[in-house]
């Protein structure tokens, strides 16, 4: 989970302390060495150790409990299907199994370059298996099977028995996607009707998408098999070959990030190692902003092809680069082209991207074979996904608002723009203008940010207040309030969540759980962490270093509590209403982690509930009964059962008579559950009125705003959404305190 708190100006202190500390250790480096230099590995290795024992909110001992568990998460990230190491490798690893603490104190990398240098080997080794199997045709009649679960299984103890493992591995593949082939020209596949535990208007629904769909249907090119058992070796041993290209553009710097994340991550699940692009994508992915062209680009073998344009970049703006054109060269202003074919993804990009206001030349080849020189003048762009958008809905004559908010971004380095905060109230304020009836505020999937913007949006919804309680080790606790008085909103309010709403998004539903100020709605509970976490750059704490970038680390610093006392760690917030969705029994949240930190309570905070709402509970209920009621939620609920125990199954047959059999059977008993991919829920969704103007100049955001409120008409979620801010109508006046209770727990 790449869910990150940073709460950086009111946690200067602990910075503070580690940097006068750091002044002291690093007051002079070797000189650099090249890319791999193990003199740059060991610095690293020292100031990991360095910075986590002096910052980090409770951290662990360097003991031999703490090598073991440093030892199983390397070598399974190294090689996580066994299909690289031999059993001799492992053997001849595990005498270190114990011994990693202590050559991590002594910045031994004995440890680091023997399994490096053997997975170098072993890779190498590997590209001939895979060449080699795919050959010649598979024999589908064989009588043999394959166990996919790699945990379970052992190491192969020969290289003989290693290449049997790639056949399998490969043939299953292959398999699979010949069965598909095989189903699509037999017409296996056609759509299917909607099913009877659908309700009327439902069925109608859904009945409209299969004739749309069955419209849509391309003609199947009937094909011999050899010709299709062909075709699927030939896309198997291009996968691979794009795989093994990904793989060859690492180097040792990018193995020992892994290294260094398996030592730091046993601090705790949170705890990481940025080497320097790595800090920059995330630098990218909470401002949700970047300097260059506005270009996604994609790696396909030596080649960098551009996959996206993003909305309103210079790339976008300038119509001439598009999907598809291969970057052959890149030259920054009048110097001389670099050819970059071949060249690391991450490289290419480096050369692409600069300052705003400079120029960039990129020599492509169009997909029709041409070749173009096309010059660009970098700016700033920013990543549309990132922010928070909003639509309005229709139902029975009354208009409700949904915000879909994907994380809590924020640009650290620039206080006046955008951030979380500042864009759900200009959300608010747009839809209060609409006249809606009531707002539901979307958290699902996101997986936290910035700690202030929470504060922020929390005080749109209340009176002012606690939000929540921040701790860090050793200290008095810190109480972080909405001063305003002002309320923003008044009107009905739903949050959203499900399993994988993390961090920032658990701080924002227990707030306004604890003041029954909204009606928290979606999976039994959401994900479990309940830490604060701080971004340290490395190169404050070195002095006279030619080593370049030394990146960052992510440390765990503090823990927040509700403000009943309670703590989100690993219980995370249990919604007024469950809903059952497809992974209510998969084990996928922080109390599934075998090092995340305990759960505990402190004192609440003086607070008092909002009590505008009368209707709460009533609403609260009849949600519950509806949803118990509802035949497409025990449908889901059923689902959820069958797709656990279909994750314990791991054996699958290689002969494509019984493979085709075991899978009708699997498709016949899954018939039941197509329903839950034609269902409709009869909402109409529009974009607001400042967004529609955008959308007439960008066809681009229409096509994007338009596959959203799709998927949203298929939510059946968002229907429940809209029936509880029915059930809340109308509101009411009046406040009532809340008694400090030190028995209160999350």
């Amino acid at each position: 989970m790449n869910a990150i708190v940073r709460f950086m100006k009111r946690n200067y202190k602990v910075m503070l302390v580690v940097a006068v500390l750091a002044a002291a250790l690093w007051s002079f480096m070797p000189k650099k060495a090249d890319s791999g230099d193990p003199e740059k590995d060991k610095a690293l290795l020292e100031l990991l150790q360095f910075v986590i024992e002096r910052g980090h909110y409770d951290p662990a001992n360097l003991d031999d409990n703490f090598s073991k568990g440093i030892y199983k998460d390397y070598i399974t990230a190294l090689d996580p299907s066994k299909r690289f190491f031999l059993q001799s490798d492992i053997d001849e690893f595990s005498k270190y199994e114990t011994q990693l603490d202590d050559q991590i104190k002594n910045k031994d990398l004995a440890f680091f370059n023997l399994t490096y240098e053997r997975l170098l080997q072993r890779i190498k080794e590997s590209k001939s298996y895979y060449k080699d199997i795919l050959d010649k045709p598979f024999d589908y009649t064989a009588e043999e099977s394959f166990n996919t679960d790699n945990e379970k299984l052992p190491y192969a103890k020969t290289t003989a028995e290693l290449k049997e493992k790639w056949r399998k591995q490969v043939k299953l593949s292959t398999l699979s996607s010949l069965a598909d082939k095989l189903d699509l020209q037999e017409g296996k596949t056609t759509s299917q009707k909607p099913s009877a535990t659908l309700d009327e208007d439902s069925q109608e629904a859904a009945q409209k998408v299969l004739e749309q769909k069955k419209k849509e249907e391309v003609k199947i090119e009937k094909k011999s098999y050899a010709t299709l058992e062909k075709e699927t070796r030939e896309t198997a041993l291009k996968s691979l070959n794009e795989y093994f290209s990904f793989i060859d553009d690492l180097n040792r710097e990018d193995w020992f990030s892994v290294y260094i994340n398996s030592i730091a991550s046993r601090f705790d699940p949170h705890t990481s190692y940025f080497a320097p692009e790595e800090k920059e994508r995330f630098d990218v992915s909470m401002s949700g902003k970047l300097e260059g062209i506005g270009a996604r680009l994609q790696k396909k073998n030596d080649y960098t092809e551009i996959s996206e344009l993003i909305s309103g970049g210079p790339a976008w703006r300038d119509k001439q680069l598009e999907p598809g054109d291969v970057i052959l060269k890149v030259a920054q202003g009048n110097k001389e082209a670099v050819d970059v074919v071949g060249m690391r993804l991450d490289d290419v990009v480096k050369k692409i991207k600069g300052p705003k206001g400079t120029e960039v030349r990129l020599s492509v080849k169009k997909s029709d074979g041409t070749m173009k020189v096309i010059s660009l003048i970098r700016d700033e762009v920013e990543i549309e996904e990132t922010y928070a958008k909003s639509t309005i809905i229709e139902k029975n004559g009354l208009k409700y608002g949904m915000i879909y908010l994907p994380k809590f971004y924020i640009d650290f380095d620039n206080a006046n723009a955008r951030d979380a905060g500042k864009d759900i109230a200009l959300e608010v304020e747009r839809l209060k203008k609409e006249n809606v009836a009531g707002i539901i505020l979307d958290v699902r999937d996101n997986g936290g940010g910035s700690l202030k913007t929470v504060v922020d949006i929390a005080g749109l919804f209340i009176e002012q207040g606690p939000i929540v309680q921040v701790k860090s080790s050793g200290k008095k606790k810190e109480v972080l309030y909405d001063k305003d008085p002002k309320v923003e909103y008044d009107g009905p309010l739903v949050i959203m969540v499900n399993s994988f709403s993390a961090s920032a998004s658990e701080i924002l539903a227990a707030a306004i759980q604890d003041y029954k100020r909204g009606v928290i709605i979606g999976s039994k509970q959401t994900y479990g962490k309940g830490t604060v976490q701080n971004i340290f750059d490395l190169n404050q704490f070195v002095r006279n270093s030619e080593f370049g970038d030394l990146g960052a680390l992510k440390t765990t610093t503090q823990k927040f509590y509700r403000i009943n006392g309670g703590s989100t760690q690993l219980e995370g917030v249990a919604s007024d209403v469950a809903m059952p969705d497809r992974y209510s029994y998969v084990k996928m949240g922080e109390r599934d982690i075998d090092n995340a930190m305990p759960w505990d309570k402190i004192d609440p905070a003086d607070y008092k509930t909002w009590n505008k709402q009368t209707n709460y509970a009533q609403a609260i209920e009849s949600s519950k009964k509806r949803i118990a009621a509802n035949e497409q939620f025990k449908l889901i609920d059923e689902n959820a059962k069958w797709i656990n125990d279909r994750s314990e199954e791991t054996v699958y047959s290689l002969k494509l008579d019984k493979f085709r059999s075991e899978q009708s059977a699997l498709e016949e008993k899954s018939k039941k559950y197509k329903a839950l991919s034609t269902y409709h829920n009869n909402l109409n969704f529009t974009s607001l009125p400042y967004e529609k103007a955008q959308i007439d100049k960008d066809e681009l955001l229409l096509e994007k705003r338009k596959r959203w409120h799709e998927q949203l008409g298929k939510d059946i979620y968002v229907d429940e959404a809209v029936k509880v801010l029915d059930d809340l109508q109308p509101k009411s006046k009046g406040a009532v305190a809340v008694k400090k209770d030190k028995s209160i727990k999350s």
